[in-house]
Order: C-alpha cells, then sequence, then structure tokens
C-alpha cells in the first residue's frame, strides 16, 4: 500500500443557499481543491462523491456522473462513484478515495461531498436525517435523531453523574470557534444561559444542543505520498482511515453511552498510525448534537469513559487548553451540517490547520489532526489522522 497525501482542498460557506444549486456548489468546493493542488482535469483519474439523501432532497439519483457533465468533464469517461453513509456519507467517500490511491489503482483522484438540507420544509428535512437511525425499530414508532440523542444525554447523566451545564458548554465553544471561520453558517457567539434557556427539542435537549440542517460542499484532492511535492508544498499525509460499523438501532447494542463503532474506528486507526491519543493536537470530532461531543471524546480515548462533561467544562479542549483543541472550525453545531460534505469539510479544516493556514482558529504548532464522523446515532463511524510531512 502507497502512502497517500491530501494535495489541495477547497469548500463552499455552508448555510441556507437557496440561490445556489447542488451542481453549482458541488463544482465550486471540487475546483477550488484542483486549483490548491495545482491540477488539471486531464489529470483525473477518478472522483468519488459522499451524498446522503439527493433523491429526497432534490429528487435527482445518480448525482456522481451529474456533477462532472455539469463541470465539463463528461466526455472524459471517468470512473464517478457516489458514496453514502449518512452523516457520515463524506467521511466513508474519503476513505474510498484514499483506497484506490493507496492500492495503486489511481494516482489522482477528486474527493467531495455535498447536500442541500434546506430546499426542502424543516419537518421534511428532520424526517430525511431521522432515516439515518432504525426505521423499523425507532422511527417507525415516533423517534428522531434528537429524540435517540436525547435519550443518550439522560443516560449518560444517570450513569456518570454528567450535568446538563456541561454539555451545553460544547454549544458555547462551538459558536466561539464558528465566529472566527467565515465559512460557518453561523458566526455569532452565544452564552451558557442561552443554551440553557432555549426551547426544548428533545428533553434535555434544547435547540441551541442541535446542529442546524445545512447546505454547502467540500473536496479534497488525493494523490500518492511520493509525488505530492510536485503539487504543494505542505503535503499533508494521511496516516490512517479506519471504518467500523454497529447495530443501528440502540436498544440493540451493548450500552447507548458508549459508541463501540467509534472505539473501534479510532483504536484501529490509532495502532495503524502507530500513534496514540496524546499524540492528537487538533481534532474535529461529530458534534451534530452537543452531548455527542462528550460521548466521542472518550470513545476516541480523549477521556476516560465518564469525564467527558466535566474535562469538557474545565477548558481543556478550548482553544489555547491543555488540548486536543477540538472543532476549530465551529463543529457541525456552528459551520454547519450538510451531510454529506460534514466528513470532508473537516478533514479540510484540519488540512488547514496543519498547513498554518486558519488563522485566528490556528492551533500553534499542530502536527497531527484527527477527524471524526458518524452516520445516525453511530451505527458508522469515519476516524481518519492527518499529519504534516515537514
Amino acid at each position: 500500500m502507497r502512502d497517500v497525501a491530501i494535495l489541495g482542498a477547497g469548500m463552499t460557506r455552508f448555510g441556507e443557499l437557496w440561490d445556489r444549486s447542488f451542481r453549482e456548489i458541488g463544482i465550486e468546493a471540487g475546483l477550488g481543491a484542483m486549483v490548491d493542488a495545482r491540477v488539471s482535469s486531464a489529470q483525473l483519474d477518478g472522483v468519488y462523491f459522499g451524498n446522503m439523501a439527493a433523491g429526497s432532497l432534490i429528487e435527482q439519483e445518480h448525482i456522481a456522473p451529474l456533477i462532472l457533465d455539469y463541470a465539463g468533464l463528461g466526455s472524459r469517461h471517468l470512473p464517478a462513484i457516489r458514496v453514502e453513509g449518512g452523516g457520515a456519507s463524506g467521511a466513508l467517500a474519503l476513505h474510498e478515495g484514499y483506497l484506490a490511491v493507496a492500492s495503486g489503482l489511481y494516482d489522482i483522484v477528486v474527493v467531495g461531498g455535498a447536500e442541500k438540507m434546506t430546499d426542502v420544509t424543516d419537518e421534511r428535512g428532520s424526517d430525511i436525517a431521522s432515516a439515518t437511525a432504525d426505521h423499523e425499530w425507532e422511527v417507525v414508532f415516533g423517534a428522531t435523531l434528537p429524540s435517540l440523542w436525547g435519550m443518550i444525554a439522560r443516560r449518560h447523566m444517570h450513569e456518570f453523574g454528567t450535568k446538563r451545564e456541561e454539555f451545553a458548554q460544547v454549544s458555547v465553544h462551538d459558536h466561539e470557534m464558528g465566529s472566527k471561520n467565515p465559512n460557518a453558517h453561523y458566526r455569532n457567539r452565544i452564552t451558557l444561559p442561552q443554551v440553557l434557556g432555549a426551547g426544548p427539542v428533545a428533553e434535555p435537549l434544547g435547540m441551541l444542543d442541535c446542529a442546524p440542517l445545512s447546505d454547502g460542499a467540500a473536496a479534497v484532492v488525493l494523490g500518492p505520498l511520493e509525488i505530492a511535492r510536485k503539487y504543494t508544498d505542505t503535503p499533508i499525509r494521511i496516516a490512517a482511515s479506519q471504518v467500523a460499523t454497529d447495530s443501528m438501532a440502540l436498544q440493540h447494542r451493548r450500552e447507548i453511552t458508549t459508541v463501540d463503532a467509534t472505539v473501534e474506528s479510532a483504536q484501529r486507526a490509532f495502532r495503524l498510525a502507530r500513534r496514540a491519543p496524546s499524540d492528537v493536537q487538533v481534532a474535529e470530532i461529530h458534534d451534530a448534537y452537543s452531548i455527542a461531543a462528550l460521548v466521542s471524546l472518550e470513545d476516541l480515548g480523549f477521556v476516560p469513559k465518564g469525564k467527558g462533561g466535566p474535562e469538557f467544562a474545565s477548558g481543556r479542549f478550548a482553544h489555547g487548553g491543555a488540548g486536543p483543541t477540538v472543532n476549530t472550525s465551529g463543529g457541525l453545531k456552528s459551520q454547519g451540517r450538510p451531510f454529506g460534505a460534514v466528513g470532508i469539510a473537516q478533514v479540510v479544516e484540519l488540512v488547514r490547520q496543519l498547513r498554518g493556514e486558519a488563522k485566528d482558529r490556528q492551533v500553534s504548532g499542530a502536527q497531527l489532526g484527527l477527524a471524526h464522523n458518524l452516520g445516525g446515532t453511530g451505527a458508522t463511524s469515519v476516524v481518519h489522522l492527518l499529519e504534516r510531512v515537514n
């Protein structure tokens, strides 16, 4: 297997992009990544595209060749492959692109992800998002993603004494970082009293504990590390790319306060990279709901099980804390949640951090970054470790 590097990265603004089409934002992100990598379309060997629900959202299936066609590349006859994995669709697409380059099948590939979540009503969007849970065992009885994560939060509070204020701090932190990110859906700071006083969604989660439904796209260009310096002065090596799955329904899991798919994908990634959680300086973790961030920190190995709340509230994971600094992009809560693009956008943020290009969000001396993306309530977990090549 060859070492694989990220040669370029690009993304659109996330938010309510009503005046932009799915095709337009997909092309903008892809071209941005290619320009960043100084790669021409003639050099491309393939395209991987993460997307959760274009059929339901914009009534368009078969979207990978659609994007290429709209970009003027239809006559190239490139392999173009759509990858779906709920909210982890983008991260799964990156995993597939990584494997293609690592195996030697392709040399240069573009991996993108996009979603247009605001082209439907909020109610319809929530229904589509909840389809990433188990329909037969959960959704058909009225469960939604927020209510399922609400059950996880309540159980975490019961088992470990986690306080409501502790996971509310996740949203405060995310908005602080998102206020410094020009691509973020929400760029406003919020306070702890605002989070605690927001309208209820699924007790104990309130409106400000939940990431928005967003539009947006992100993309990266991958190539063999051995030729990376032809395209970039700061190659970013993918030190590990690991995927794990678990039961869809919470009731079928070993316990609901631990996402075993995260535990397994993280342990595999650290073993492969011969690294440990203590080596990570910056991490983009899944925080579609504030409690998810605490569970993820525990399952990734950054803190012991049950200690995520007090450790986060202490400021350890804030910018300038003992680290690792988490969600410098603003996370899903502030940067936004276009399902198919999230996993790629996390990696775009890490690329900028490892290159030293994150400006006000920059983590000093960042050399190793982790990206963690979940599908549904954790039936799919994808972990990537990225390292700067000096």
